[in-house]
């Protein structure tokens, strides 16, 4: 009996206007056999039956005809339609009671092939065309069954020495339940892995594609052209005439190495069988794309069963209890061929994604965005559109950072604080630590009074503003990119449609149900004092976490506070003399170390954390699981940072009345020339290590790994032989993805964010850094997930998650700590004030360099040497300066001297700068948050065109569901009377 294809049943349907289904070169009939189900096995002899809620029930086979003119298909079930099921209360899943009675044997091993390419599968459920020869290419490229028409929609890979056979031979026995075919072969180099091929027919992929509400194109789009002025219309004739004069644009990709990207230029439905006839096909084959083809075969797999139990679901609890080692989609084909890409062209999508995008040659070329998505989905292709955003957004950011750094080089000459300083032959400072430290000319730290100024100069404020101006543009202007992504890519309405509850947390909480106040289905519900009790554990072990990362910094600041005195004692004298930088530099790469060691113990608390919430959905889970992440991350890789800028130096006391740590070290001190090029060391060397790590782990290691598997191949099998290999053998021997698919990428890219605007005010060069790494950052991830590793599963997603809140706190916290490093930790107010108030300037309302005579001297305290306490004592008396005993040595503060009636007491310029520094942080955070709302408010999410376009889309779309269903009420009313049938009067 066949099954026809028709739109009668579409009489209280809306449909749209008549676009038929045709297939184009189709003159042959195509029969798609039947699958293997419950009917296979005789009657007494058929296992049990565990029902599953959330799989569709298995109906009968499915036959299409293609009339010979292929212009139309038709559907029906014995001259009549049934109307779509929905979605069934119980599936029919096998386990075997009776071993060896009419069922496959351990691991189906009927289906493996030993030592060839491809292997066959039952003739009965592999779909077949009469008359229709199959291209040897098909039956050699390791990308189809043997027959050369199935393609290879996903791979499963086990080894038969594992002993989970009995949970293997049921989750495949159900998934060919399912209506997936299988074929099974043994590998070439390993005969103890056996690869699991799995295809979809073409009534599995239409029947899963209307459950999953996958979207495919049904009608060309139409492009309404706004009407313009006659006054523009001469000014963009006249652009555009300009625009022909320039050389061609060279960052842009060639177009005609660029496939057709049909689905872009398309309006698009969820797929609907009833409605087959609305859908533009010209090959069933390629109506589903690869990506969404395993997909949906990805979404089967991960609701078979293969135990009886609520727990016993899902492909994910095979591979993590082992009885599956790997399983991933194929790539299609190789990425290199001997022939060129201009010449010959490409020779499938991944050669074209590894010469368009993954080649080191068009670093300079924009991506190929809608190939991207194609290819890996849209949370990929989101990814990447969002780096190649931001990367383009450090432009102007590394600009004015480079403009800010080469403003303190050419006015380094002309700074007064710094030419003071390397003049102060004259003064004499206090030791910076007990006992070994000696006294030391302030001349001697002009090299680091230099280096300041090219990061603390007149321009830093102004740099620190942009930062914080362009932090919130960023952000805006994504918003708009990410909607004109998202209406292209059929993304708009998607959440409230493709949102699954995960199969754990199904299988958790399955007893308990209630109603899906959006769908109205029943659906498994966690009870509000479970979930708080989960919160409430998991809250604490973050609380947790940070206190260890709380305890590694202390740790941190006690090596610090120890060793600046060992290096005071070194016999080196570079050492001895540069103990302070040698302390710094020594504690950043111990501390770098701890970061990295700390990052792996965080990956599995997140983790552990993660799962005992029980999310509902995998975007709540990924939500909840990189908010942890990034917690523990930032935390770790900031500590460090935020002590440097904020309490370095701060709260040492003065000589004579030192603050001790556990009563017995000496808190560190600031250098001479001030605690900022302590914190520009600190974020050179934590970012350039970071981000070289990072790379090498991205990049290097996978290089590695898949270097040794292919001289291993080489050694044991040649160089000829190992070029023979299937696609599935080749993917296997490459790295998968991370286990959190684009989580690391994203982490990476927000914790350099977060060091790009939280202290650029103490290093203006972070967004060049930045800059250039991200330019490598592009195509080392594109060559990474071209060459380097499986091809990951195709994923939706409507934006970048949870990391644009992450984003948006970090522009908040960036403005509140710039403004304090600005105010507390470089010289800015203190040299403001000292202009306007007790300088040469004082009363004239002027801040010029002649106005900082004598900031030095006067930022300086004096100290009585014999007021020093017993353990604070230098060994030297500083006779070597004068030649005889020094009397006083002076330190940085605004305290009076040791003969006033107050010694040591703060002066009054001591209250003015700390006044002035705490009116600078209320003024610059309002200020800036107000021009950050400003801009919020004046830039709308969506662009005026998009909003115009998605608009007239709307209309079209009605317009022509108007127009199909009239067309179809006619079509039948005239069908009727041809039939001579009498008929009521009806509308129209």
């Amino acid at each position: 009996m066949s099954f026809v294809l028709s739109n009668s049943s579409l009489s209280n349907e809306p449909s749209w206007k008549g676009v038929s289904l045709s297939i184009h070169g189709a003159e042959k009939r195509a029969q798609i056999c039947q699958r293997r189900t419950a009917a296979s096995y005789p009657v007494s002899q058929r296992p049990p039956v565990v029902g599953h809620r959330s799989l569709p029930q298995v109906r009968g086979s499915i036959k299409m005809e293609v009339s010979s003119s292929g212009s139309s298909i038709s559907a029906g079930t014995g001259g009549k339609t049934k109307p779509h099921q929905p979605v069934a209360k119980d599936v029919n899943i096998f386990f075997d009671e009776l071993e060896g009675v009419n069922s496959p044997s351990k691991d189906d091993d009927s289906l493996l092939h030993h030592g060839n390419l491809t292997s066959t599968s039952d003739d009965a459920s592999r779909l077949e065309v009469v008359g229709e020869e199959v291209p040897d290419k098909n039956k050699t490229n390791g990308l189809y069954f043997r027959d050369g028409k199935c393609r290879i929609d996903y791979i499963l890979v086990y080894r038969k020495s594992n002993p989970q056979t009995e949970k293997r031979e049921v989750f495949e026995r159900n998934i060919r339940a399912e209506g997936l075919q299988m074929e099974k072969e043994s590998s070439l180099t390993n005969s103890d892995i056996i690869f699991v091929k799995l295809h979809a027919p073409w009534e599995v992929l239409g029947k899963y594609a209307e459950l999953m509400n996958v979207r495919m194109p049904f009608r060309r789009k139409i492009y309404y052209l706004h009407r313009r002025y006659k006054f523009m219309n001469r000014i963009e004739k006249q652009i555009s005439r300009f625009r022909g004069w320039l050389p061609r644009k060279p960052m842009k990709l060639d177009k005609e190495t660029l496939p057709d990207l049909e689905e872009n230029d398309c309006y698009t439905a969820p797929f609907s069988q009833q409605r087959i006839h609305h859908f533009i096909i010209h090959n069933k084959d390629t109506f589903f794309n690869n990506a969404t083809r395993s997909r949906i075969v990805h979404h089967i797999l991960q609701r078979v069963k293969y135990e009886e139990g609520k727990n016993k679901i899902g492909l994910n609890r095979l591979l993590s209890n082992g009885s599956y080692e790997a399983a991933f989609p194929l790539h299609e084909g190789s990425y290199r061929s001997k022939n060129s890409i201009r010449t010959h062209g490409a020779e499938n999508h991944r050669h074209l994604l590894y010469e368009c995008w993954a080649s080191w040659g068009v670093w300079y070329k924009y991506q190929p965005l809608d190939l991207v998505r194609r290819y890996f989905g849209e949370k990929i292709g989101l990814y990447f559109a969002w780096l190649g955003w931001y990367t383009g957004m450090l432009f102007p950011a590394a600009f004015i950072g480079l403009f800010v750094f080469l403003y303190g080089v050419t006015t380094l000459n002309h700074c007064q604080v710094s030419k003071e300083v390397c003049q102060a032959t004259d003064i004499i400072m206090c030791p910076i630590c007990d006992k070994y430290c000696p006294f030391m000319r302030l001349s001697d730290s002009c090299v680091y009074a230099k280096v300041t100024h090219l990061f603390d100069n007149g321009a830093t404020v102004f740099f620190a503003v942009f930062m914080a101006v362009w932090a919130t543009v960023f952000l805006e202007f994504w918003k708009r990119r990410r909607a004109v992504i998202a209406y292209d890519w059929d993304l708009i309405d998607w959440e409230e449609e493709e949102e699954e509850i995960r199969p754990q947390f199904e299988a958790k909480y399955s007893k308990k149900e209630r109603m899906n106040p959006i769908s109205g289905k029943p659906e498994p519900y966690q009870a509000f004092a479970d979930k708080c009790s989960r919160l409430i554990v998991s809250a604490s072990g973050i609380f947790f976490m940070i206190c260890v990362v709380i305890a590694a910094v202390f740790g941190i600041v006690i090596y610090r506070v120890v060793t600046v005195s060992t290096f005071a004692a070194f016999k080196w004298a570079l050492i001895r003399n540069n103990s302070q930088v040698a302390t710094t530099g020594t504690a950043v790469c111990i501390n770098f170390c701890i970061i990295m060691l700390l990052n792996v113990l965080y990956e599995k608390v997140a983790l552990f954390l993660t799962n005992l919430e029980q999310p509902r959905t995998e975007s709540e889970w990924e939500n909840s699981f990189t908010l942890k992440m990034f917690l523990f991350q930032f935390v770790n890789l900031n500590s460090s940072t935020f002590y440097i800028a904020f309490f370095l130096g701060r709260f040492t006391g003065h000589p004579g009345a030192y603050l001790r740590l556990i009563n017995r070290w000496r808190l560190e001190e600031c250098h001479p020339s001030g605690c900022l090029i302590d914190l520009c060391m600190q974020m050179g060397i934590i970012m350039v290590l970071k981000q070289t790590w990072n790379n090498f782990m991205e990049l290097g290691y996978p290089l590695i790994q898949n270097w040794w598997t292919r001289r291993k191949l080489r050694q044991e099998y040649g160089a000829q032989r190992k070029t023979s290999f299937p696609q599935w053998e080749k993917d296997y021997n490459l790295q998968p993805m991370n286990a959190y698919g684009l989580f690391d990428e994203y982490l990476e890219m927000i914790l350099q964010f977060g060091f790009t605007t939280i202290f650029v005010a103490a290093f203006p060069l972070a967004p060049l850094l930045a800059l250039l790494n991200n330019i490598i950052e592009i195509r080392l991830d594109a060559y990474k997930f071209v060459t380097q590793w499986r091809r990951p599963l195709a994923s939706r997603a409507k934006d970048i998650g949870i990391w644009y809140g992450i984003l948006e706190g970090i522009g908040i916290l960036s403005v509140i700590t710039n403004a304090f490093v600005i105010a507390v930790t470089s010289d800015f107010i203190p040299r403001l004030v000292y202009a306007y108030k007790y300088g040469p300037c004082a009363g004239q309302g002027e801040a010029g360099q002649k106005c900082m005579v004598g900031y030095v001297n006067a930022s300086l305290s004096v100290f009585l040497v014999s007021d020093f306490e017993n353990r604070s004592e230098p060994t030297s008396n500083g006779s070597e300066f004068s030649g005889s005993p020094l009397k006083y040595c002076r330190y940085r503060d605004y305290r009076d001297p040791p003969h006033s009636p107050v010694p040591y007491g703060y002066t009054l310029q001591f209250w003015h700068v700390l006044a002035a520094r705490l009116a600078f942080i209320i003024v610059f955070e309002h200020l800036v948050f107000c021009i950050k709302h400003l801009i919020s408010y004046l830039i709308p999410d969506l662009p005026k065109d998009l909003r115009d376009r998605m608009r007239r889309e709307k209309y079209l779309i009605q317009e022509m569901m108007y127009e199909a269903e009239l067309e179809r009420l006619q079509k039948e009313r005239k069908e009727r009377k041809k039939n001579g049938k009498s008929y009521h009067n009806e509308w129209p």
